[in-house]
């Protein structure tokens, strides 16, 4: 058999636990049984029977002789009032043996008595050791719930970084994909484009090889008009050379018949000369006359065909010379018309030149676009198989999402219970170190200080009980050492500070009530403490770090589905008079006054709930930190501070910051009421020191009494009286809730290292010592629903 676990072991013991105590509560007084032995009533003891049961063990584990006899209370008294009772009450033997027998009962019953004891003593000391095994295993228990809700956190921020790695990897994928259908319609929109390209291009270079064709046709019927236009033209050079000849032929002959002519005139001449020599020879020669006259009008009849020939060959000759020229200028027309066909189809060939260039590169255009369309169709093909894979990786991915964000629901829902754990056990924690909590913070030694002089006036511990807790004060050669929850020394950074609070600011948001407020002298720093330096993100307070703390937790609870509301009010009390540092109507000298110009009484009302409410105070609904900061500036600008010899800048009034916090949680319906108070107060002082005078003495004044009423609330409550001067101040009154109610409370002491201040710092340390002493109210969480009144409550 494997060993038993500690929690089954721990089941076990409680139940032989519960079972004793049953048994002690009916006043049954059992004594240790062994073995086989029996219960046996005490009558059977009185009546003389043996005590021992035939084939019993020993009588008890201490060699006892009372065995397994059982007494009960009835048994104890019927022994205690027993009498002796003899037949004969002379006969002394027999009253001895009841007398023995008498005595040896009482010594069973008393010795039954001491193991009971020894027994009881044993089961105490058991239910110690199994007190201790318990709370040793509930601190296992809680290390274990933190472990597991850090891992818890470590899964869920691993699921959300691969949940949105998946949503950022799931939207790449598909702009990928909506880029390769774009790609993948452009191509074909290009290659349409191409394509009608290609058909406008092929019907272009068709019509220009039919308009090619034409004028080579064209080209060639001209060339052979050219041709026998120049045939012709030859044909009628030769005609027109030959007409040239005819007609110097026929000018030859109409000279020689001129000569003729001529010469028949001479011959007539001298014919009549001889005509009257030849009168005689007339008769004789009158038929030689005859035949001459026939023969010259033969021959003016052949002039006159000549003639008639001559000028039809002039006429023929100017109507060819007419057609030549027609001829001539047709021809003209006819080179310049083959020169403007020859320049056309020059540019014809040009251009079909550039045409089948322009083909040819749009056929390797659209071959290469027709291995774009492949190589896009592949691609296209891949994309559409990596768009399958990751479709099918996405539904993968869409399940293992579905799961994860199960998984994620189930660990919110353990968060939720978780955290409701968490706030819980953080405010156990919180009560258990105690309801008021001290902080003791030394400031820097500053350049008025003298140099080296924090460590003979101001020292820590070093022993590991005190470590980070104690402080030890030199004053005339004594040392007085103080222990506190935490001390921070000199060289701690806002930050640092801050965390040692932030649990407290946690507890506002799950709808307790905090109270955080520095005390100190006049220039111990309780306002760098609280405030801070502005602008400088290092030196930011407390406030502000606890504003930007409650704004990003709020953020992250949206998720959780809260929901909250916050508001801000703040106001100082100057020379016991309560002043609105967010009111708009401050007149010049920083009272708020009424139309008749009396000054504005604000009063202080508690409600049953432990509520205080201001009234007319201004309050205001915040959404971010940084209408937070502009509100502390302008609270910063109409507080009263002041120059005393011992600050130039002192505070002269209680500064008081409320912040309420209204949460509603709509999944678990669950509602919070939160109030955060961070006070800073005015700083302690002493007359002497201070050179205070005029108004300056009477604000040192007020500010004594209203700390000095303070001390008298600290001690009255840490002496449990019964009547607590919660009224002999503003200040006190204000804060009755956080000191005498059921606020979570926490002061800061502000120390100087300053010798000169070593009394003040004294009189702070152990003013502290006794605030840390007492002790107040167990916290209520507010969760009742958000009254109707929107007026702060400050406790």
């Amino acid at each position: 058999m494997p060993p038993a676990s500690p929690s089954n072991e721990k089941f076990k013991n409680d139940e032989s636990l519960v079972d004793k105590g049953r048994k002690i509560g009916a006043l049954k007084m059992v004594g240790p049984t062994n073995g086989s032995r029996t219960r046996q009533a005490f009558s059977v003891v009185n009546g003389g029977q043996d005590l021992m049961v035939a084939g019993s063990g020993p009588a008890s584990n201490a060699g006892s002789d009372c065995g397994g006899i059982e007494f009960t209370k009835e048994d104890v008294e019927a022994l205690l009032n027993e009498k002796m009772k003899t037949k004969n009450k002379f006969n002394l033997k027999e009253k001895c043996d009841q007398m023995l027998e008498y005595i040896r009962r009482l010594r069973l019953c008393i010795k039954w008595f001491q193991e009971l004891e020894g027994n009881y003593l044993l089961e105490q000391e058991k239910l110690r050791n199994l007190l201790e095994l318990a709370e040793k295993k509930c601190s296992e228990m809680e290390m274990l719930m933190e472990a597991k809700e850090e891992e818890l956190n470590s899964i869920i921020m691993e699921l959300r970084k691969n949940y949105a790695s998946l949503q950022e990897k799931f939207v790449k994928e598909e702009s990928d994909k909506l880029v390769a259908e774009a790609s993948l319609a452009k191509e074909k929109e290009a290659r349409a484009v191409a394509e009608k390209s290609q058909t406008s291009l092929s019907e272009e270079l068709g019509r220009a090889q039919r308009e090619s064709s034409s004028a080579n046709q064209k080209i060639s019927s001209l060339n052979d008009m050219y041709k026998r236009l120049q045939e012709y033209n030859t044909s009628l050079q030769q005609y027109n050379s030959k007409l040239q000849s005819e007609l110097a032929t026929t000018n030859e002959t109409l000279k020689r018949v001129e000569k003729e002519k001529t010469a028949v005139v001479e011959n007539l001449s001298t014919l009549r000369g001889h005509y009257t020599s030849l009168q005689d020879q007339l008769t004789s020669s009158r038929a030689s006359q005859d035949e001459a006259m026939k023969q010259k009008e033969a021959l003016a009849n052949e002039v006159g065909c000549l003639r008639g020939d001559l000028q039809q060959v002039r006429e023929d000759r100017d109507r060819q010379l007419l057609q030549v020229q027609v001829l001539t200028s047709e021809v003209e027309k006819n080179k310049e018309f083959t020169g403007k066909s020859c320049a056309q189809l020059d540019s014809l060939t040009t251009k079909s030149i550039e045409l089948e260039a322009r083909c040819s590169s749009q056929s390797d255009q659209i071959r290469r676009l027709q291995e774009h369309l492949s190589i896009a169709n592949k691609k296209l093909q891949m994309s559409d198989l990596s768009a399958l894979e990751t479709r099918v990786g996405f539904e993968e991915q869409k399940i293992l999402i579905c799961e994860l964000q199960s998984r994620l629901a189930d660990a919110e829902s353990k968060i939720i219970e978780g955290e409701k754990l968490r706030k819980k056990l953080h405010n156990t924690i919180l009560e258990l170190k105690g309801n008021i909590r001290v902080f003791c913070r030394v400031r820097p030694v500053l350049t008025d200080d003298d140099d080296g002089t924090e460590a003979k006036v101001v020292s820590y511990p070093t022993a590991t009980e005190a470590l980070g807790r104690g402080i030890d004060l030199l004053q005339h050669g004594q040392k007085h050492s103080f222990t506190f929850d935490k001390v921070f020394m000199s060289d701690a950074s806002q930050q640092e500070v801050f965390v040692e609070i932030s649990q407290l600011v946690q507890s506002a948001l799950d709808g307790y009530k905090v109270c955080v407020f520095a005390y100190g002298q006049t220039g111990s720093g309780k306002t760098y403490t609280m405030m801070g330096e502005s602008g400088s993100p290092e030196q930011k307070g407390l406030i502000p770090r606890s504003l930007e703390q409650i704004f990003e937790t709020r953020q992250a609870l949206q998720h959780q589905g809260w929901k909250y509301e916050l508001q801000v009010s703040m106001l100082e009390i100057y020379n016991e008079t309560i002043r609105d540092l967010l009111s708009l109507n401050r007149s010049c000298s920083d009272m708020s006054r009424t139309e008749n110009g009396v000054a504005k009484q604000y009063a202080i009302k508690h409600d049953a709930n432990g509520n205080t409410h201001v009234s007319d105070l201004t309050i205001v609904d915040v959404c971010s930190s940084k209408e937070v900061s502009f509100l502390l500036d302008r609270a910063a600008q109409s507080r009263s501070v002041g120059k005393t010899q011992m600050n130039e800048q002192s505070s002269r009034s209680h500064f008081v910051f409320t912040l309420r916090i209204s949460g509603v949680n709509e999944s678990t319906e669950q509602q919070v009421q939160g109030v955060l108070n961070l006070i800073d107060l005015a700083g302690s002082e002493r007359l002497s020191k201070s050179g205070s005078t005029g108004d300056r003495l009477k604000e040192t004044q007020a500010i004594n009494k209203s700390l000095s009423s303070l001390s008298d609330v600290i001690f009255a409550l840490g002496k449990k009286e019964e009547h607590i001067p919660f009224r002999n101040s503003k200040l006190t009154y204000l804060l009755q809730p956080c000191l005498g109610g059921d606020s979570k409370t926490l002061m800061f002491v502000n120390v100087s290292p300053d010798p000169s201040s070593v009394g003040e710092s004294l009189c702070s340390l152990r003013f502290a010592a006794r605030v840390n002493a007492c002790e107040i109210g167990i916290p209520r969480r507010q969760t009742n629903t958000r009254s109707s009144d929107s007026r702060l409550s400050y406790g």
